[in-house]
């Protein structure tokens, strides 16, 4: 079925802003129950998505890529929620959960969507087209954040996971990549390794869902 621009940008549209904005939330969540109010005095600890949306990481990015990769490949991000790791009662320790809260929320979100394609397919025909390609579209962008985000690379969240569990001295050192980390990462997307890197993983998680739910 060939479906118009306005039919996908809708039905793709909350897939990726909750996909977002739930994770930036969980970090949140995490920090606060570690000892960190700091996005709670912000008020950033909310799953409410104009709280956490950024024009163009949460909106221009995604839609450029939607058109310019027909759709294969989605990325966005939304405002960081602010942690001060230092507040943590184990800072060091602590990071590790505070940044994993992340890619975790975008697993059960992936989970979530793979169910509701699951039950589309009882429905009648009507609601159950648009919601399985939801569902399509919420476990991919999901699984596509999940992945990205554990990549050892700060400020991604699996950098601060590897500076987390890093001795100190090799810790410190690469934790003063991150000034770096955005360059390093817009290089490997444009020159084609990033997704070389992420593709592989990306079809392996998919293929397990698939078979887990047996869509």
């Amino acid at each position: 079925m060939e479906l118009s621009l306005i039919q996908e940008i809708t039905i793709n549209a909350l897939p990726v802003v909750f996909a977002i904005t739930v994770h930036e939330a969980a970090h949140g969540y995490a920090a606060r129950h570690f000892g960190d109010m700091t996005a709670y005095a912000a008020g950033r600890i909310s799953l409410n998505p104009l709280r956490h949306i950024d024009p163009i990481g949460t909106i221009l990015v995604p839609l450029l890529l939607y058109w310019t990769t027909q759709g294969h490949f989605l990325f966005g991000w939304a405002k960081p929620v602010p942690v001060d790791f230092s507040r943590l009662r184990n800072p060091k320790k602590d990071m590790l959960w505070v940044a994993a809260a992340g890619p975790g929320s975008n697993l059960a979100m992936a989970i979530f969507w793979a169910l509701v394609m699951k039950f589309s397919a009882g429905l009648p025909e009507g609601m159950a087209l648009p919601l399985s390609l939801m569902g399509a579209a919420g476990i991919m962008i999901n699984v596509v954040l999940m992945v990205l985000n554990l990549l050892p690379l700060p400020p991604l969240d699996g950098g601060r996971i590897a500076v987390s569990l890093l001795p100190h001295r090799l810790a410190y050192r690469f934790a003063a990549v991150e000034r770096y980390g955005f360059v390093i990462l817009l290089m490997l997307m444009f020159s084609g390794i990033l997704g070389k890197i992420l593709g592989p993983l990306i079809d392996v998680v998919i293929g397990l869902l698939s078979l887990l739910f047996n869509l």
